[in-house]
């Protein structure tokens, strides 16, 4: 759930990425952020179920709660070949980053080249995290998720509705 009741960021924001790899944070999160973390931020790769990367993304967490996922990830079992891959893969390519007086965050050209980050990118907020993806990518996932014909998973979501 998260140290801050796991309701933390929502929405999406277009923004864009400057020449030395940077974007600004929207407003509305940078109080939030300063509250929750004296702007130190994780950056790393985002992973799917299988521990593989996801094409077009990022995922940014504050420092409280990425160090909370350390802690959960540490507790693997070490001979558990799967536990060493998202060990190696996740927490391998996390970087610490420190959001500016300006509100933006500098990020590493290794993530920005994994995650095919240009210019216009898309900032997710997804609860305890951000989900930073190529514009482009999530242009396409968004439309593989409108047209909704995937229903794995469905069963887990239990008696939810909207």
């Amino acid at each position: 759930m998260g140290l801050y009741g796991g309701i933390l960021f929502r929405g999406i924001t277009a923004v864009n990425l400057d020449e030395k790899g940077r974007f600004a944070i929207p407003t509305r999160y940078r109080d939030k952020v300063q509250e929750i973390c004296a702007c130190q931020l994780i950056v790393t790769v985002a992973v799917d179920e299988r521990f593989v990367g996801i094409p077009g993304c990022l995922w940014i967490y504050p420092m409280p709660e990425w160090e909370e996922i350390e802690r959960k990830i540490k507790d693997l079992p070490a001979a558990n070949k799967r536990a060493t891959q998202l060990k190696r893969f996740l927490i391998g390519n996390a970087y610490e980053c420190e959001m500016d007086g300006q509100g933006r965050l500098l990020l590493p050209e290794k993530l920005r080249k994994f995650a095919n980050l240009e210019k216009k990118v898309v900032l997710l907020g997804q609860l305890s995290r951000f989900e930073l993806w190529n514009e482009e990518t999530w242009a396409i996932k968004e439309a593989q998720f409108m047209d909704g014909d995937d229903d794995e998973g469905l069963d887990d979501l239990g008696g939810i509705s909207f």
